[in-house]
């Protein structure tokens, strides 16, 4: 896994504690309110000693669009159209319950109409589910799947297995 600079999250992860995190499309809503939580836990992350990367099925140039959106302009990323990565860390394409049942309706109005963060086309595979992984040292140390499409980890818990 190579990120958009050319780095390894395996030799990221020999340095600090590296949070991966597995993005849905960049035009479903919750990947859009991922972005913003993560854009604004950022600093409390990185202080725990974490450094985001995040995995996204966009080419580059359409994640940067992305990330400079929700002022996150200098975060490495992987791109994965293929959803090579994803199945590999055992992230699953999400059923008609997990993607489109009423908790994720319900979910999907608060964040995307009361939290403003909308609905926007699709831009990779519209089934596929994402997750958290927080790799040390070249292990995952901790990780987070999502059950359900709406589904918000607690990202500052996640990095404190790996407080440095």
């Amino acid at each position: 896994m190579k990120t958009n600079r050319g780095d390894s999250v395996q030799s990221l992860s020999m340095h600090q504690p590296i949070m991966v995190i597995f993005l849905r499309h960049f035009g479903c809503t919750f990947c859009r309110e991922a972005l913003a939580e993560l854009s604004h836990k950022r600093a409390t992350i990185e202080k725990k000693g974490s450094k985001l990367v995040f995995v996204h099925m966009a080419d580059n140039e359409t994640a940067d669009r992305y990330f400079n959106r929700y002022n996150l302009p200098d975060v490495e990323h992987i791109s994965d159209p293929d959803c090579e990565y994803y199945s590999a860390l055992g992230l699953v394409k999400g059923n008609f319950k997990q993607l489109f049942g009423l908790s994720s309706w319900i979910r999907g109005f608060e964040a995307g109409i009361i939290e403003g963060h909308g609905i926007g086309k699709q831009m990779g595979d519209g089934f596929q589910m994402p997750g958290v992984f927080i790799v040390q040292g070249g292990r995952i140390r901790e990780h987070y799947i999502h059950k359900l499409s709406s589904d918000k980890p607690n990202y500052e818990e996640l990095a404190e297995c790996c407080v440095i």
